[in-house]
C-alpha cells in the first residue's frame, strides 16, 4: 500500500467524512475518556490503600500487561473471524469487568491486589478489542486516508488524555473512586452500540479458519521474517521501556516532587494529553517532511530532554510544559510506528502484526513501569524520571542498527496466481506434510545474482507459511538449482498460496528473469508420508480435490 502526501488524502480530518469511521471514532472518544478516568481513579485509590511507590506503579503495569499477553491471540482471532464481532466481545467484557469493580468498591471490598486484578481484566477486554478495531480502519476509509485515520485514532485517545485525567481527579475528589469506576463502565456502551450498527461486509474465506495456535504462529513467523515489521517491534518495545515513567510515576511526581493532590495529578496528565493531541495532528506533516526514521529520532531527543526537565523541576507550570512536550513527542513516535506496521503488513495478517506491535509497546511500558518504580523505591522519584529521560536520549542510536522501513515502500497488495496445482490424490485439509520442490535452469554466469534473488524468495516463503526452506545446486549439472520447502498440511499450503503479495511476485519475477530463456521452472508437490501419517481419523470421509476450492498459486 503506497503512501501519499497529506494533501492528496484531504488532510488529517479527511477520514471523518466517512460515516462509519466518524461514528466509531466519536464513540471511541467517550470510551477513551472512561479509560483515562479509570487510570486516574485506580492510581489515586492505590495511594490511599498503600504507601508503596512500587504498588502505585503497578497500576499502570496491571492495565498494560494484558495488552501484551492478550493482544497476540486477540490479533489472530481478529484475522480469523469477523472483526466487528470480536471488537464487540472485547468491549462487552470490559464493560462487565468495570461494572463488577464498581460493585466491589461500593461494598468496600477493594484491596490493592483486587484493584490490580480488575484493572487487568478491563485491560484484557481492551486488548481483545484493540487489534480488531485497528485492523478494521482500512475497511472504513479509503486506502490513501489510512495514515490520517490512524493519526485520528491517536487523537481520540489523547483528547481524552487531555481532559479525562483532570475530570477523573475532580470525580475522585467530589464523589470518590467508586463513581469514577462507574463512569468508566458506562462510557464503553456508545462504542459498543456504534460497532453493533456497523454493517460490515464480511467476505468469508474459501478455506476454513486456522486453529488459534497455528494462526498465532503464522502471524509471529510473518513478523519475524518481515524485516521491516521486526525492526518496528524492537524499536517500539525499547521506546516503551525507556519512557514509561511519564505515565507510571505521574501520581508520585504530583505528590512527592510537586506536593500536590489528585487534582494536580489530573492537571499533569491533562498537559501531557494536550501535547499528545498536538503531536498526533502533526503526524502526516512530520512524515512527509522528515521521513519516519528522522522524525522518530528527533522525537526521542525532545522527549528525553523533557523527561529530564520533569525530574529536576519543582514548579507546576514548568513540569506541565515539559509533560506537554513529552506527550507530543511520545504520541507522534507511536503513531509513526503504527503507520509503519500497517503499511508493511498485508491484510491477511494486519491484526496479528498490530497485536504484536501493541504487545511490544505495552510490554515495554509495563516492564518499564515496574523497573522505574523499583528505581524510585530504591533511590527517589527524581532519579527514576531523570534516568528514564537519559534512556530516551539514547534511542536515536537504534536507528543506526535497526533503521525503520523507507516511507512509501509497498508490495503488500494481495495477488492471485493464475494456475492451479495438479492433484490426483484425494487430500484432506489435514493431509501432510506437503513438500514443494522447484527446479530452475540457470546459466552459470548468473549463479551469484540468482542466489541473491532466491534469498528474497526464501524470506517470502518463510513469511507466508513455509518451513525448512533450502536451495541446492546439482554437482553434476551446475545449471540445475532446486528450491525445497514444506508446509505442515495441505491446508497450510493452500493458505500460503492465498497470501502472495505483489512484492512476493516481484521477487519471483526477478529470480525467473535470471533463468535460461525458454527453460520454465518445474514444480513438484509431494505428500511426504502418504500412508499412516496423514492426520485424519479412520472414519473421516475421503475428499476430492474440488472440495476445498483450490486457488491459484
Amino acid at each position: 500500500m503506497a503512501t501519499t502526501a497529506p494533501t492528496a488524502s484531504g488532510g488529517t480530518l479527511a477520514p471523518l467524512r466517512e460515516p462509519v469511521f466518524r461514528r466509531i471514532w466519536s464513540a471511541s472518544l467517550l470510551s477513551n475518556f472512561g479509560q483515562m478516568v479509570l487510570g486516574v481513579a485506580a492510581a489515586w485509590e492505590m495511594t490511599r490503600l498503600t504507601p508503596s511507590p512500587g504498588m502505585v506503579a503497578l497500576v499502570q503495569t496491571a492495565m498494560m500487561l494484558p495488552l501484551m499477553l492478550v493482544a497476540v491471540p486477540a490479533g489472530a482471532i481478529a484475522d480469523m473471524f469477523d472483526r466487528r464481532r470480536i471488537a464487540m466481545a472485547g468491549l462487552a467484557f470490559s464493560t462487565a469487568s468495570a461494572a463488577l469493580l464498581t460493585t466491589l468498591a461500593w461494598l468496600g471490598l477493594t484491596s490493592p491486589w483486587v484493584l490490580l486484578a480488575f484493572c487487568s481484566l478491563i485491560g484484557a477486554g481492551v486488548a481483545l478489542y484493540s487489534p480488531a478495531w485497528q485492523a478494521s480502519i482500512g475497511e472504513q476509509v479509503e486506502p490513501e486516508r489510512l495514515p490520517a485515520a490512524i493519526a485520528l485514532g491517536t487523537i481520540s485517545h489523547n483528547v481524552a488524555r487531555s481532559f479525562g485525567p483532570a475530570l477523573g481527579g475532580l470525580i475522585v475528589l467530589a464523589a470518590g473512586a467508586t463513581a469514577a469506576f462507574a463512569l468508566n463502565s458506562v462510557f464503553y456502551l456508545p462504542l459498543l452500540v456504534a460497532f453493533f450498527l456497523w454493517r460490515r461486509p464480511h467476505v468469508p474465506s474459501r478455506l476454513p479458519p486456522e486453529r488459534i495456535d497455528r494462526a498465532i504462529v503464522s502471524g509471529a513467523r510473518y513478523c519475524f521474517h518481515a524485516g521491516a515489521i521486526r525492526k518496528v517491534l524492537v524499536r517500539a518495545f525499547l521506546f516503551g521501556l525507556a519512557g514509561a515513567t511519564a505515565g507510571a510515576l505521574a501520581p508520585l511526581i504530583a505528590r512527592d516532587l510537586l506536593g500536590g493532590s489528585a487534582s494536580t495529578y489530573g492537571v499533569l496528565l491533562g498537559a501531557s494529553g494536550v501535547g499528545a493531541v498536538g503531536g498526533a495532528l502533526l503526524v502526516a506533516e512530520f512524515r512527509a517532511r522528515m521521513g519516519t526514521e528522522n522524525a522518530t529520532r528527533l522525537m526521542a531527543v525532545i522527549g528525553g530532554l523533557a523527561l529530564v526537565c520533569v525530574g529536576l523541576s519543582r514548579s507546576l507550570p514548568l513540569t506541565c510544559l515539559a509533560l506537554f512536550i513529552a506527550g507530543g513527542a511520545n504520541i507522534l513516535t507511536i503513531a509513526l510506528f503504527n503507520v509503519s506496521v500497517q503499511l508493511a503488513a498485508p491484510r491477511w495478517v494486519t491484526a496479528r502484526a498490530l497485536s504484536l506491535f501493541s504487545a511490544a509497546l505495552t510490554g515495554g511500558i509495563a516492564i518499564g513501569a515496574g523497573l522505574w518504580g523499583g528505581v524510585a523505591s530504591l533511590w527517589s522519584v527524581e532519579a527514576a524520571v531523570v534516568a528514564s529521560g537519559v534512556a530516551l536520549l539514547a534511542m536515536p542510536l537504534l536507528g543506526l542498527v535497526l533503521p525503520l522501513p523507507p516511507d512509501g515502500e509497498g508490495g503488500v497488495e494481495p495477488v492471485q496466481i493464475g494456475n492451479e496445482p495438479e492433484v490426483a490424490l484425494a487430500l484432506t485439509m489435514r493431509s501432510g506434510p506437503v513438500v514443494i520442490e522447484v527446479d530452475y535452469r540457470v546459466d552459470p554466469d548468473n549463479a551469484r545474482p540468482f542466489y541473491d534473488a532466491m534469498r528474497r524468495i526464501q524470506r517470502a516463503r518463510l513469511r507466508n507459511g513455509g518451513f525448512e526452506w533450502s536451495l541446492s545446486r546439482d554437482i553434476a549439472d551446475p545449471g540445475l538449482w532446486t528450491e525445497r520447502y514444506l508446509c505442515p498440511t495441505w491446508g497450510d499450503y493452500l493458505r500460503m498460496r492465498d497470501r502472495f503479495t505483489s512484492g512476493d511476485m516481484e521477487a519471483q519475477a526477478l529470480a525467473d528473469s535470471l533463468t535460461v530463456p525458454g527453460a520454465a521452472s518445474q514444480v513438484r508437490r509431494r505428500l511426504e508420508r502418504p500412508f499412516g501419517s496423514v492426520r485424519w481419523k479412520n472414519d473421516s470421509p475421503q475428499a476430492t480435490p474440488g472440495d476445498f476450492g483450490f486457488i491459484a498459486p
